[in-house]
């Protein structure tokens, strides 16, 4: 598969969401982006601001995460928090999929909580929500039905994982996903992408964005 770097960097989503991540490694976090050109940054919400306030003057776009990491909590609560963090700066969020209510088979649940979150596009219609599914939990049969719901809520995308859980992204669940949701919908692969090699198989099984920690490595390894 041939991109360029730009190309390549612009399908990365660079990522810090570690519990202790400090201020200063935000801070490079948002150097980076700049330096090497990735299409967002990926933050948790107490981060937002700061990283809008870095990033203003590039088109590199700001992520949040809500209903992080776990995502059992209240649909009105992470509705709210979406809708704070785009008001501080976000142009992109990345939710967690109630888990739980899909295994207990309450689908209706599962599609309310993801419409709950999208309810932030009413007065934001730019704003890209993609439905973290946490595929390390899910047997085939789940990961299709939580890719269903989420695109029946309206997301924009599914994505693999959260990446504190243990699930790493796979090329077949990537193939999997992106039979599923068809050629219109958004693949984010997250989860334990480090080197060059894993991105660009994620991107040929069909993943448009790639969420990583590492996206410095990865465009290094492009240029040597």
């Amino acid at each position: 598969m041939q991109l360029s770097r730009r190309e390549l960097a612009k399908m990365i989503d660079s990522t810090l969401i570690k519990p202790a991540a400090s201020k200063d490694e935000v801070i490079k976090l948002c150097l980076d982006a700049q330096k090497y050109g990735f299409g967002c940054v990926v933050v948790n919400s107490t981060f937002v601001s700061l990283v809008r306030h870095m990033l203003e003057a590039t088109d590199v776009k700001v992520c949040s995460t809500v209903g992080f990491p776990i995502g059992a909590g209240l649909p009105e609560v992470k509705a709210f928090e979406a809708q704070k963090v785009v008001e501080l700066g976000a142009e992109e969020i990345d939710m967690v999929m109630n888990t739980s209510a899909l295994k207990s088979k309450d689908y209706e649940a599962v599609k309310k909580d993801i419409q709950a979150v999208l309810k932030v596009k009413k007065s934001n219609p730019n704003v890209i929500v993609k439905v973290i599914i946490e595929t390390g939990l899910l047997t085939d049969e789940e990961k299709v039905t939580a890719c269903t719901l989420a695109k029946e809520a309206g997301a924009d995308f599914v994505k693999t994982s959260t990446g504190l859980l243990g699930g790493v992204a796979t090329v077949k669940d990537i193939e999997l996903m992106r039979r599923t949701v068809g050629k219109d919908m958004g693949v984010k692969a997250a989860g334990g992408i480090r080197t060059l090699k894993e991105a660009l198989a994620m991107i040929k099984a069909g993943a448009n964005r790639i969420g990583t920690s590492t996206g410095v490595a990865i465009i290094e390894e492009l240029l040597t």
